[in-house]
């Protein structure tokens, strides 16, 4: 028998009950996070039901409307994998993973709940457009932002804090910030879902599986993914261009934060030769009435 081939078999012979160690793509990659959430209905299913504090009974059907090909090769045009989900057929709910700062969370989040709003056919009536929750998952901190594990906006008077309309809800959960979980955000197990995505080892997941049978699901379903090469293969160019992103990013903000530096020079350098021209102007001046120069 061959080394390939004994690789082959031991390779087989591991379950999800028996891995062990580091794992390959948790769910903070969001091919993953979008490939098991459309592969297991009932993990999409238990999300939603924490994030918005929902019971069994209140969920009659939950669907992504979004699906694509699990496996198969992005088009590079396709440059992100928010899953776009419709809740009992009414309330429209985008869920996004993003691991690189961007440093344009706070835009990106308002456009996609924007268009996702704007949901109604020609002609239709506007007290007929359907609620819109967008919930970002991020793996840093939002800047300028009070620490926070799971905060929700919405619009509301500036003054009073009155609720102008509850169509529109943006919700952001800091995956770095669980510490700071409510004991609302654990009674619905909120702190748990962002550990699981965290998680970097079967050992890791399997502890928080038993503390949750949607979060069991999730494990299993993470585990069958990662013996997916195709899904693999996908979850790595994720990882490429996640990186690409971030560094095309912090290039871009130190450029922005070179040329603010550069313009702020040459505004001091024009403030200091106008000083030096009226110094000048008034040497001439005093030599001109019978001033002498120290």
């Amino acid at each position: 028998m061959t080394k390939e081939n004994i690789s082959l078999k031991e390779s087989a012979s591991v379950t999800y009950e028996t891995a062990t160690g580091e794992i390959p793509f948790n769910m903070t990659n969001d091919y993953m996070f979008r490939a098991v959430l459309q592969k297991n209905n009932r993990v999409l299913r238990g999300l939603i039901k924490a994030l918005l504090h929902l019971s069994e009974d209140d969920i009659k059907e939950v669907r992504i409307t979004n699906p694509i090909i699990l496996g198969e090769s992005i088009d590079s045009k396709q440059m992100w994998l928010d899953v776009n989900v419709i809740l009992n057929n009414f309330i429209i709910i985008n869920l996004e993973m993003q691991v690189a700062n961007l440093f344009n969370w706070r835009n990106r989040s308002v456009s996609y709940i924007c268009r996702s709003y704007d949901n109604l056919n020609r002609g239709g009536k506007y007290k007929d457009a359907k609620p819109v929750i967008h919930i970002g998952f991020l793996d840093f901190s939002l800047e300028g932002a009070e620490p926070e594990f799971y905060a929700t906006y919405k619009l509301a008077n500036v003054k009073t804090g009155q609720i102008y309309s509850d169509n529109v809800t943006l919700c952001v959960v800091d995956l770095n910030k669980t510490e700071l979980a409510t004991d609302e955000d654990k009674k619905y197990g909120i702190d748990k879902w962002a550990k699981l995505f965290k998680a970097k080892t079967w050992e890791a997941v399997k502890m928080l599986a038993k503390e949750d049978v949607y979060i069991n699901e999730a494990s299993k379903t993470i585990y069958e993914l990662c013996a997916d090469f195709e899904v693999k293969k996908r979850c790595w160019e994720r990882e490429e261009f996640e990186d690409y992103a971030e560094r095309l990013a912090e290039s871009e903000a130190r450029l922005a934060e070179s040329e603010a530096r550069l313009a702020d020079a040459l505004t001091q350098k024009d403030a200091a030769l106008e000083q030096l021209e009226q110094a000048e102007k008034y040497r001439k001046w005093a030599l001109a009435h019978g001033y002498k120069e120290d």
